[in-house]
């Protein structure tokens, strides 16, 4: 069994797309052409110069390391990681068809495999450091095949995708890597922001669990300039913070906010029933906010709600915290303490 990393764009804008038609997609944008009449690498080389005449000879090699493996190297059977910058989770699927070429498009969408997606999508913690290392690497295609990588995720699936244990992390790969293969990922490059990332998400699952995490919500309201009201541990009558707009909590937007820390992805009876609260505490707008994140319906069945209910999962939260963390409060930067760094912007040629 091999492991692909197949992602769905640099800021997740093909995810809905990858999901929801069952599909992984080659998306190098122009390249409308049936890779299948392509004999090889320098073939493929060749026509990638052609559409695009500008590339440098790296650029090519890169592209072709990456495309040439969707079209002949993966077969019906093998793992596909694709990270979810939505919900920062990872989907993994199983490649259910071979290569298609689709002429009518539209752009990007020329390229593709079927794939049977497995289950929910796995929190990015239950996942090695080093394997999320791997996931982070700067190629849009690559195979995972470092750090035992291939046996270890095979183990994690029949263990019906719970965090790795350390006797997995250490046990060393007894197969062959071959690391000189174009298509195995080399891990030295990494996205920094998203180890950064996971980084700091560690540390907000250590320390702010339950109520803890509900303060920390808090603490980012008021610094966005809310004056709030925290329900305090045990029973929160449906409501584990009420925050009003200005300096005694008077004005407007008024919330009615929801904070769940637990592991459970939150269905839509849960986001009514905070709808029901925001009647019951005379607010105007609910937000519910899930560390976990939400079941795939729940987004798109709150469509029509657009205007009364926000739903912030581990993305929303970490994009405000980052936004407001100068203004929070010192106890709260204390416990949780960030800096902020500069640093080169690798970009795939």
């Amino acid at each position: 069994m091999t492991v692909w990393l197949v992602r769905a764009g640099a800021h997740g804008e093909h995810e809905a797309r990858f999901l929801q038609e069952k599909r992984i997609f080659l998306t190098f944008s122009g390249l409308d052409v049936d890779l299948k009449n392509l004999s090889n690498k320098s073939a493929l080389s060749q026509k990638l110069g052609q559409l695009n005449p500008q590339a440098k000879d790296k650029a090519l090699q890169t592209w072709v390391s990456q495309v040439w493996p969707f079209a002949a190297d993966m077969t019906i059977g093998d793992l596909v990681i694709t990270p979810l910058k939505a919900q920062r989770k990872i989907q993994v699927g199983e490649i259910a068809g071979d290569y298609e070429f689709m002429p009518q498009g539209p752009n990007p969408y020329f390229h593709s495999r079927r794939v049977k997606w497995i289950g929910e999508a796995i929190p990015r913690g239950n996942f090695g450091k080093d394997l999320l290392n791997s996931f982070g690497a700067f190629l849009t295609i690559c195979r995972i095949e470092k750090n035992n990588a291939e046996n270890r995720i095979k183990a994690m699936q029949l263990n019906n995708w719970l965090p790795e244990t350390i006797t997995a992390i250490l046990t060393p790969n007894t197969g062959t890597q071959t690391l000189e293969n174009s298509s195995v990922v080399d891990t030295d490059t990494i996205d920094l922001e998203e180890a950064g990332l996971d980084q700091i998400s560690r540390v907000i699952d250590a320390k702010f669990k339950q109520h803890a995490f509900t303060r920390l919500i808090e603490g980012i309201l008021k610094a966005q300039g809310y004056t709030t009201y925290r329900s305090p541990e045990g029973a929160d009558g449906g409501a584990d913070i009420l925050a009003g707009s200005g300096p005694f909590g008077f004005g407007t937007p008024r919330l009615c906010v929801e904070v769940k820390s637990e592991a459970n992805l939150i269905d839509r009876p849960s986001v009514d029933k905070l709808m029901g609260a925001v009647t019951k505490f005379g607010a105007q707008e609910g937000m519910f906010v899930s560390w976990s994140g939400f079941k795939p319906n729940v987004q798109k069945e709150l469509a029509a709600s657009f205007f009364r209910v926000r739903l912030w999962s581990q993305k929303e939260v970490l994009d405000a915290l980052f936004d407001v963390y100068d203004r929070l409060d010192e106890e709260l930067k204390a416990e949780l303490p960030l800096k902020r760094i500069w640093t080169v912007a690798i970009q795939e040629e």
